[in-house]
């Protein structure tokens, strides 16, 4: 599958608009000109990349650890992992044989979808192959996000692609799909941006929804007037470019008042994505609720089989020493409830067998919530242990995009896919990065420094260039260093011969005497190393844009923040920088 673009370049795709003069046909003449010479094994960015192993990046799960490192110990938890993409096409016939859903009728759906959200021809192509009784899906999907939310959301579909192109290659028709988690509710998660601004500090952006409805599901959420106001704040904050009119556009017609968040950020989405055919799914509509009906209805039936598995499944995690993603009761339900506000509401089952709400009075018998799940199946939402399922009883799905929170749910469901009688789809991590400018490149040189560093935190990376940059004054700090320890050490053999019992206490003195010299000998680096008024600005600036927030780049910091720097080129060079085959965290020099 390689890409084909005919029309509008990237930011112009969806709207009709007037085009910004000859930069925007110098674009397009590039994207076309890219597309026409790619294939998957040649098409590399030629970019430099470093990759990093995620056990070198601090606060990762051990279950993920060891996932992309040993997954065939994991065969308990994740019976269908893959180690390399290419054994994915084995899976496949797996796939189509236990396709339930009528492709014609989803595809029909896909199609509404995708043509209220202008997704583009190309995307309308991919729903058309999705119709063929061969085609699978490679599915990624986050929850729907503040101007399209950070960076790895973005990194998530252009995986799915990515796996999507390669297996078509290798003679199994793939497409990707992105499954937008509009039910969920935890709006706070998802009602802010990050972008690193004119000043080099991080922005943030955020949209209150003072009006909204509270535990409603963010993709029902309506904008208010106050998006006006985010959106232009937004755009200010960025650096002025010539592209920041066309991301400003781009925004003020995807995110206004008239529309809801969920739609906002698919019309996002597919502006930005428009040339790589991605095929989006919001799982709220009412033709995918209806053909979600069967599995809701099979969920309820066995729901005390899937909490009974879930519970037993963390059990074994933890005495495998690993911790469980959700943590899971005797009163769970793998489906929540949906009120005629929009709500998403829990249900938890009582000891008389009977569902009630959490927190309010309505309850449900079974039979009532079966007849619900046949008859109105708009009311329900599954809960993160049944979702996966019911996206791929949906979709022919081949493999799934996650991240490492993904990961770890995988690995506490698996036994929820045996029970409604589906095969458990392999799981691959989306590729990671972090974008590394010239000008960061140029820090990490003059000082001596790489990215691991910043982990160290600002203060320890404060010493080291002080005492890189001070080689006379740390000597003399070790000279003096060794002089102590040396006159210390005779003087304990003298206090020894005339009183053993003083002994430790002396120990105990020297100690403080060796402490006392290095905090001395640490502030005088340091000190030295802030009065260079440009390390420390280039070092804040590392710290700002490569580790916003104390965290890795992407899971804060927005896409606007590159395609405002670098225009429809930084797509490029991610997308040709993908290889789902290596586990790594890639440095992307740009």
């Amino acid at each position: 599958m390689r890409r084909a673009v005919i029309g509008p370049p990237l930011f112009l795709f969806r709207f009709d608009v007037p085009r910004l003069g000859i930069y925007n046909l110098l674009i397009e003449l590039h994207l076309r000109k890219q597309v026409s010479a790619r294939e998957y094994e040649s098409g590399r960015s030629g970019r430099e990349v470093a990759r990093l192993p995620f056990s070198d990046i601090p606060h990762q799960s051990p279950l993920f650890l060891q996932y992309q490192a040993d997954r065939p110990s994991l065969s308990q938890y994740y019976p269908n992992s893959v180690g390399k993409i290419s054994d994915l096409k084995g899976y496949a016939d797996q796939v189509r044989s236990r396709v339930q859903t009528d492709r014609q009728v989803l595809c029909d759906a896909l199609e509404r979808i995708n043509t209220e959200i202008d997704a583009g021809d190309i995307t309308l192509r991919n729903i058309a192959r999705l119709r063929e009784s061969e085609t699978v899906a490679v599915v990624t999907g986050q929850q729907a996000g503040l101007f399209s939310g950070p960076l790895y959301t973005v990194y998530k579909a252009l995986t799915a692609v990515r796996i999507a192109e390669r297996l078509t290659s290798m003679g199994t028709q793939a497409v990707p799909v992105f499954w937008a988690a509009t039910e969920d509710h935890d709006f706070h998660e998802v009602a802010e941006a990050f972008s690193i601004g004119a000043s080099g500090s991080i922005v943030r952006g955020e949209f209150v929804g003072s009006g909204r409805v509270r535990e409603a599901s963010v993709g029902s959420i309506q904008l208010d007037d106050t998006i006006v106001k985010t959106v232009e704040t937004f755009c200010d904050s960025l650096p002025q470019t010539e592209f920041t009119a066309e991301i400003r556009l781009l925004l003020k017609q995807a995110w206004n008042p008239a529309g809801n968040f969920g739609r906002a950020f698919l019309n996002t989405l597919s502006s930005v994505l428009a040339s790589y055919g991605i095929i989006y799914i919001d799982p709220m509509g009412q033709m995918l609720k209806s053909l979600a009906s069967p599995i809701y209805a099979t969920a309820i039936e066995v729901s005390d089989k899937i909490t009974a598995d879930v519970m037993a499944t963390s059990d074994r995690l933890r005495k495998d020493g690993f911790s469980p993603q959700v943590n899971v009761a005797e009163d769970y339900f793998s489906l929540f409830w949906t009120d005629k506000g929009s709500r998403r509401l829990a249900l938890r089952r009582s000891a008389g067998g009977e569902y009630r709400v959490k927190g309010g009075n309505r309850k449900f018998g079974r039979a009532e919530l079966l007849q619900i799940a046949r008859d109105e199946p708009e009311q329900l939402s599954p809960g993160v242990m049944l979702r996966p399922v019911v996206q791929d009883f949906l979709l022919p799905t081949v493999a799934y995009v996650g991240g490492g929170a993904e990961i770890a749910y995988f690995a506490q469901n698996s036994g929820v896919y045996g029970i409604l009688d589906r095969p458990v789809t392999p799981i691959i991590h989306r590729q990671s990065f972090t974008i590394v400018e010239s000008k960061h490149k140029r820090s990490f040189d003059k000082y001596g420094m790489e990215f691991r560093d910043l982990f160290d935190g600002r203060d320890a990376n404060v010493r080291r260039v002080g005492a890189n940059a001070n080689p006379e004054t740390e000597r003399l700090f070790a000279d003096v260093q060794a002089r102590v320890d040396a006159e210390m050490d005779s003087l304990a053999d003298a206090v020894t011969m005339i009183d053993p019992t003083l002994a430790a206490n002396l120990t105990t003195r020297t100690r403080k005497i060796r402490h006392h010299v290095s905090a001395i000998r640490e502030k005088t680096l340091a000190a030295h190393a802030r009065s260079d008024a440009t390390f420390i600005r280039r070092l804040d600036g590392l710290f700002a844009e490569l580790l916003p927030r104390g965290e890795l780049q992407e899971r804060s910091i927005n896409v606007f923040t590159y395609l405002n720097k670098f225009g429809p080129n930084f797509l490029d060079a991610v997308y040709d920088s993908i290889d789902a085959d290596q586990k790594g965290h890639v440095l992307l020099e740009i």
